[in-house]
């Protein structure tokens, strides 16, 4: 749920917040799928549809749609749950994100095989 400090003066969060948070998400199936450490490195699409309020409840969505010898690509839908309203759920964010799989010593590492 957005807080004020993530919003301007409206009451509109910003993009930025939403953004951090998509990437967040989407890393959780990207690390699993890893088994381990993934860095971002692409933000294919990110399309705003509508605006996120403050007191919004947003809900994240991810799920891997492609994987290469090291990379993982993940498809973000984001949702937000009116204040008050709680019918009215809107799509307000769809994003793609692709993340490599790194070792500890921050270099590239082939996925698992599963």
């Amino acid at each position: 749920m957005p807080q004020p400090s993530d919003a301007n003066i409206h009451g509109d969060v910003f993009g930025g917040w939403i953004m951090s948070q998509a990437d967040i998400a989407a890393s959780v199936p990207a690390a699993r799928r890893a088994n381990g450490r993934v860095v971002t490195v692409a933000v294919n699409a990110f399309t705003f549809k509508h605006p996120v309020f403050v007191g919004d409840l947003v809900s994240f969505y991810a799920q891997i749609v492609k994987t290469g010898k090291t990379s993982v690509t993940v498809f973000v839908e984001v949702y937000a749950e009116r204040q008050h309203m709680q019918s009215d759920v809107v799509k307000v964010t769809e994003a793609t994100f692709t993340y490599v799989a790194t070792d500890d010593t921050r270099r590239p590492s082939p996925l698992p095989v599963i």
